[in-house]
């Protein structure tokens, strides 16, 4: 049984504040930070400690398909999502206050988890198979255009507002605000059985079990957790700027509307796109487009408008990428304990974006911002050579009749 159809412009709007969370801090605070005195690898740092809830949330996930209704843990995820964001603006940019900061993006994005979870589920139950590339298109569309929410107007409203904390504070409103799309999705009917919590447990368990030991699942899962089109540069375009000689004007322009615009139009092309080919061979083309992209902006002039070109195609890109991963996880997953198995591919895909970050971080600190940008570049190539090695091995393990048509009804 499924829910009625899921508007993909209340997705795309529901989805917007994880976005901005993660744009706000990326970008806007990341500058404050720069400016501070602190180097990019301690930034990178506290980026990549952002991840560290989203790469952990599966062990939590299965709350999100066994107690409240979607809509509930949407409304409680989104009121402390809120207060997170102004929290992160009002902690003082120095390095005295890091630890503090850290506590803050942790818990903050620790809330904000079963938020996505929600949306995700809703996304699930609300899309018919045939347009699940068009629905992950919409729905990256919103969190790379909350990024970039975040991330441009929150940096310009830290630079021309009087105190930082009232940029946090304007955006939290934002995200709160998104809270009215929920009237324009249906909730999900209740998959589970009535029993005991550890009986509803052990029948996510077993449905996860089912995704994981197919073809196409384990080949989900693979992609998903390789370095492929991880976009983990673009959390770092602010700190890195001044390699660039790149304003803060320039820097909350391209990073910012012009960021959200590009990539969401990245997401829309790359979703209607997973819906004609194989959607783990479009994700594995757009990672390849990525890499392309950081090599060649290593390799052009350290300039202003190179900044802006090459971090605009980056965006692009980045959509393609995004889009490329939710169509897989959701051709991969069916219904059932949606919020659960999507959160696994979720989380899947964030650990090599936390440990990227990172390793642009210290690659910057090494070689500078070229040795970054070909550092992921390389990583990111090696990944999809490893997927098409393994893609390649079990295809002779799979029978005529079961290939990834029959594995996509199942």
């Amino acid at each position: 049984m499924t829910a009625a159809r899921a508007s993909p412009i209340a997705l795309l709007i529901l989805i917007v504040p994880f976005g901005v969370m993660s744009g706000y801090l990326s970008v806007a605070v990341a500058w404050e930070l720069s400016q501070a005195g602190l180097s990019v690898e301690e930034i990178a740092g506290l980026v990549a400690a952002s991840f560290v809830p989203h790469t952990w949330k599966f062990l939590w996930a299965p709350a999100a398909d066994t107690t409240l209704r979607r809509k509930s843990w949407y409304l409680l995820a989104s009121a402390v999502s809120a207060v997170g964001i102004w929290a992160t603006g009002a902690v003082p940019a120095s390095a005295r206050y890091l630890p503090l900061l850290y506590a803050v993006v942790l818990i903050s994005n620790f809330a904000v988890t079963f938020l996505a979870m929600a949306v995700e589920s809703l996304m699930a139950y609300g899309t018919p198979p045939e347009q699940q590339g068009r629905a992950a298109g919409w729905f990256q569309a919103g969190n790379l255009g909350g990024f970039g929410l975040g991330g441009g107007a929150g940096l310009w409203m830290t630079e021309h507002l009087p105190e930082p904390w009232i940029a946090g504070a304007i955006l939290g409103v934002v995200c709160a605000l998104c809270c009215v799309a929920l009237a324009f999705v249906s909730e999900p009917p209740p998959v589970l059985r009535p029993g005991s919590y550890r009986r509803r447990l052990a029948e996510v368990l077993d449905d996860l079990w089912c995704v994981a030991r197919s073809r196409a699942g384990y080949l989900a899962v693979l992609i998903c957790f390789l370095p492929i089109g991880t976009g983990a540069a673009s959390n770092l375009w602010s700190a890195v700027a001044d390699d660039w000689h790149a304003s803060a004007d320039t820097v909350a322009l391209v990073t910012g509307v012009l960021n959200g615009v590009v990539s969401a139009a990245g997401c829309l092309a790359g979703g209607h796109i997973a819906d004609r080919i194989d959607r783990k061979t479009a994700y594995a083309l757009y990672g390849l487009a990525l890499a392309v992209c950081a090599a060649a902006m290593a390799w052009a002039p350290r300039t202003e408008s190179m900044y802006i070109a090459f971090t605009l195609i980056y965006a692009f890109g980045q959509g393609l990428a995004y889009a490329g991963f939710s169509a897989v996880a959701l051709e991969a997953m069916g219904l059932g304990a949606a919020a659960t198995k999507y959160t696994l591919f979720a989380s899947l895909s964030n650990m090599p974006i936390m440990l990227m970050t990172m390793i642009d971080g210290a690659a910057h600190t090494q070689w500078g911002a070229g040795g970054m940008l070909y550092t992921e570049a390389l990583i990111g190539m090696a990944g999809i050579a490893v997927f098409i090695a393994v893609t390649a091995a079990t295809a002779s393990a799979v029978a005529p009749d079961s290939r990834l048509g029959a594995e996509r009804r199942s």
